[in-house]
């Protein structure tokens, strides 16, 4: 596939969404001079197989590059998305992940930490222009961090299946998603990249809920007061999906219908719940989440649940009657 070709595809029924590109395919490119961007060791791997210049900083892109490469997580990949269309909307940028999970790499969303909370933009302008999966980067990833990146993966697809803003065509969408979910393995899988970039464009289409909400709000009080614990994101969405889960489940007859309505089995997605719930890791979060409820009940994420979530809620998770 030329340049020219993918250029073309973008302006068609494409248009909404980056290129998805094998790492051949992205050798074939022209894409003239090019910066690569990301931690030193994920900038190495991806040098083995692509021509580019490893940059430090964004601003080093700013007037010598046709194209810049990031590698990363959501966060770094959310980085260069805003970057580029506040500094340089002309440059080529294509989106390696490094692990799955966020889907940063396959959406028009960015995710800001401010002071207290997170800024969430939407607009085509952050899209990427291609993404590429570089499967060396599976070497380095943690088997724990593989699985919390599973729990990221699935809360998109379940909390924008729930949501009140997906219609048919999306549920059917997501609902298809999530049967081929629950055949891999929670860990490492090269799969695990493309469903994962599904589901976040598909929650783009929609909106997320509680568990997200939650995991806006918490991560970064538990950063500070439980310093070294590796708290991020994708850890506290895989935690989460269990007990949101639950209390979606008894707090309204959506979730019960909705996957009735679809064919999904409510006991094998539970039990997909359950296998990334850890209750040291609750009971280390429990004060915390009581805190700051009601800033959980403000995230706009919270306010799309698939059932409302009032003041009185916080007594079902505190309770901790988790099977």
């Amino acid at each position: 596939m030329t340049l020219s070709a993918c250029s073309k595809l973008r302006e068609s029924h494409l248009a909404t969404k980056p290129i998805a590109c094998s790492l051949d395919e992205l050798r074939g490119l022209d894409l003239g001079s090019t910066a690569v961007w990301g931690t030193p060791s994920r900038v190495d791997t991806v040098l083995k197989h692509l021509d580019g210049v490893c940059i430090d900083m964004l601003e080093e892109a700013r007037n010598s590059f046709d194209t810049l490469i990031v590698v990363g997580g959501g966060t770094r990949i959310d980085a260069a998305k805003m970057w580029r269309a506040e500094r340089r909307p002309d440059l080529r940028l294509v989106a390696i992940p490094s692990v799955w999970g966020s889907g940063a790499e396959a959406s028009n969303i960015v995710v800001q930490n401010a002071k207290d909370k997170k800024e969430i933009r939407i607009g085509d302008q952050y899209l990427p222009d291609i993404r590429c999966v570089v499967l060396d980067l599976l070497d380095s990833l943690p088997e724990e961090s593989a699985r919390f990146a599973c729990g990221d993966a699935w809360s998109h697809a379940l909390e924008g299946f729930l949501s009140p803003l997906a219609d048919d065509s999306l549920r059917r969408e997501l609902s298809d998603l999530m049967r081929a979910m629950s055949e891999l393995p929670l860990g490492k899988h090269p799969d695990w990249f493309e469903l994962s970039a599904r589901a976040c464009q598909g929650q783009a289409k929609s909106s997320v809920g509680l568990v997200h909400g939650i995991a806006h709000t918490l991560e970064r009080p538990l950063q500070i007061g439980q310093p070294g614990y590796g708290w991020g994101h994708a850890r506290l969405c895989a935690l989460f999906l269990y007990p949101v889960a639950r209390f979606n489940r008894q707090a309204s007859d959506v979730f019960e219908t909705l996957l009735a309505e679809y064919e999904l089995d409510p006991d094998l997605l539970m039990n997909k719940m359950h296998d990334l719930f850890s209750i040291r890791d609750y009971d280390l979060v429990l004060k915390p989440l009581e805190k700051h409820w009601a800033q959980v009940m403000r995230d706009p994420c919270t306010r799309t649940n698939s059932a409302l979530v009032r003041p009185q809620s916080l007594a079902f998770f505190i309770d901790r009657a988790l099977p």
